[in-house]
């Protein structure tokens, strides 16, 4: 029963699983782009948006990645010139991401698309799983030479 299940799970589609943090913030309303721009650069969802009434204050709520929350309040201070709160981070729940960390393109047109070897930068969990791994100094595979070229000497025969 046991090589059964193991061999069951080992074919299954992996997934991932990214802790997601509830964000809470304070902005004026001249600089509500600016705070949507940093939540969307760090792939931040807002669920809620609420107006102060008899102030010029928005209270947001919003869903945020926990990977994406490291260096988040010093952006959005420096994104809305001060007027941004500092954001409020309590843990809300576990999203699964929906690629394949260990996807390959096999067909003929995604070969076409995304070339013999897949290109690492557009699959999120792979991003994920490498910070991870580099963080605690484990082994990744990266390239070390992106592009050799034979070096050329300088000197002249005359």
């Amino acid at each position: 029963v046991r090589d059964f299940l193991r061999i069951a799970m080992l074919s299954c589609p992996l997934r991932i699983v990214e802790p997601i943090y509830d964000c809470s913030l304070q902005c004026e309303q001249t600089q509500i782009g600016n705070l949507y721009a940093v939540l969307t650069k760090r792939r931040g969802t807002v669920y809620k948006e609420e107006i102060i009434e008899g102030t010029m204050l928005f209270l947001l709520s919003a869903y945020l990645p926990v990977s994406e929350s490291f260096g988040f309040a010093q952006e959005l201070l420096k994104k809305t010139s001060g007027s941004g709160t500092t954001p409020q981070l309590k843990f809300s729940h576990w999203e699964v991401i929906k690629q394949d960390p260990f996807w390959r393109p096999v067909t003929a047109e995604e070969l076409e698309e995304f070339g013999e070897v897949s290109n690492v930068d557009h699959n999120l969990p792979r991003i994920l799983i490498d910070q991870a791994r580099k963080r605690k100094g484990l082994p990744i595979e990266e390239k070390v030479v992106v592009f050799a070229e034979k070096q050329r000497t300088l000197n002249k025969k005359k």
